[in-house]
């Protein structure tokens, strides 16, 4: 594949729009951005503000803690936190410079008791919708199926601006559409390296550094500290342990930045740290590493694109099994050993639910990365598993494709079964 190729121009532009920086978990912090920006559509801080978001939203929101908040959570904190204290302009690094007097300030807004969260009845698992009023004046953002993909703004009930949902849905998921695991392979083969080294390298500088804050610092389970206790010893345990320390601290609050995958910073943790972590260990190149980690990332995201931003199946396992991937080409592998492994992780760990972001999700991408190593390791052993097994069946796309249903149509009650359980509501 050459940079003149169609196929090249879409799978870099997929990396630029998919490998972006985040500070916290994307969902709050997708709240935090519609907030910030309807305060700016209203030119004034508001006196009421009603949220209605989806359940997936209330999903991932309810559990996490919010950076820069002082350890609070929820979409109440996240709606307050972007209101005062956040930069539009950011997107995802909406909260990154809130200073201590705007997180007292949030205190003091949350306390007034003038943010009111209702939940959406909506097709859309990603749905936010904010509406913030100041005496007579109001503004409304509604962002739709990606964190920051505003459709809708309006100011004192005129729109001001919109974007057919359907219509750019349909348009973003032909170009992904064109992803499939021979091309990847190929394009990681023959990418021009200074093309894809500015974003492979803050992929790598942001998640080693926030990689390297969970091993050190105390946040949530420490996940990874447990692992790297019990399994320091071998490269193995330590890329694993590694990144679910960078997990456990982003779940935690911790303020650095990460660069994500899929709309997700665990998932982006979990395709770049063990494949990091082997190429270090293994001695690569740099340019080997790079190029892993374009197997890594585009695989997670080929993976995804079926199912969707927020599922009840849980992103680590796609993440791990791409990890895996990227290992086996580190090793040596070509598209056979590379294919393989994901089709045996996936056929390991694909009954791993979401059940929202918090501490959990180290332990979780823990076994994904293990399961996608593992994958690795039984193709290198003759073994492997085939179609007809379970959900598997003959060819990876065939797979993948089977892996996309499951998640996005199989598992849609069990999401909503999820939501319930987590809500209490009967």
């Amino acid at each position: 594949m050459n940079r003149n190729d169609e196929l090249y121009t879409i799978y870099m532009s997929i990396l630029e729009k998919e490998l972006i920086t985040a500070m916290g978990c994307t969902e709050p912090i997708a709240v935090a951005y519609c907030a910030a920006k309807a305060r700016d559509v209203l030119g004034s801080e508001p006196d009421r503000v009603l949220a209605e978001v989806s359940g997936n939203i209330v999903k991932n929101v309810k559990s996490v803690i919010v950076p820069n908040t002082g350890g609070s959570k929820g979409i109440e904190t996240a709606v307050a936190i972007g209101i005062v204290g956040g930069d539009a302009s950011r997107e995802l690094e909406v909260i990154a410079d809130v200073t201590e007097e705007q997180k007292q300030a949030m205190r003091d807004y949350l306390a007034r008791g003038i943010i009111k969260m209702l939940p959406m009845d909506t097709v859309h698992p990603l749905d936010i919708k904010i509406t913030e009023y100041s005496g007579d004046e109001s503004a409304m953002v509604h962002i739709v199926d990606d964190h920051t993909n505003i459709v809708d703004i309006e100011k004192n009930g005129e729109v001001i601006f919109h974007r057919d949902i359907e219509a750019s849905v349909s348009d973003e998921k032909e170009e992904y559409n064109k992803l499939d695991m021979e091309h990847i392979y190929d394009f990681a083969l023959t990418a021009d390296i200074d093309d894809v080294r500015e974003i492979l390298d803050r992929q790598i500088q942001f998640n080693k550094a926030i990689s390297a804050e969970g091993m050190h610092g105390d946040y949530g389970a420490n996940i990874g500290k447990v692992i790297n206790k019990e399994n320091a010893s071998d490269t193995r345990g330590r890329a694993k342990a590694r990144a679910a320390a960078g997990s456990d601290a982003r779940m935690n609050g911790c303020e650095l930045p990460v660069v994500i995958n899929s709309g997700s910073g665990n998932q982006g943790l979990t395709v770049s740290i063990p494949v990091i972590t082997y190429g270090e260990e293994l001695g690569a190149s740099q340019e080997q590493i790079y190029r892993a980690l374009l197997i890594s990332n585009l695989s997670a995201i080929h993976l995804k694109t079926e199912i969707g931003r927020l599922s009840a199946y849980c992103g680590a396992v796609s993440a791990g099994a791409s990890a895996g991937a990227g290992i086996a080409f580190l090793k040596g592998g070509d598209l056979e050993p590379i294919s393989h492994t994901i089709v045996n992780a996936l056929a390991i760990t694909s009954g791993i639910i979401c059940d929202g972001a918090k501490a959990s999700c180290a332990a979780k991408i823990a076994i994904s990365v293990e399961a996608g190593i593992l994958g690795y390791d039984m193709f290198m052993n003759g073994q492997q598993f085939y179609g007809g097994d379970g959900i598997i069946t003959t060819g990876i796309e065939n797979t993948i494709h089977n892996i996309g249903i499951l998640g996005s149509k199989g598992m849609y009650d069990t999401d909503k079964e999820i939501i319930r359980i987590m809500t209490c509501v009967d």
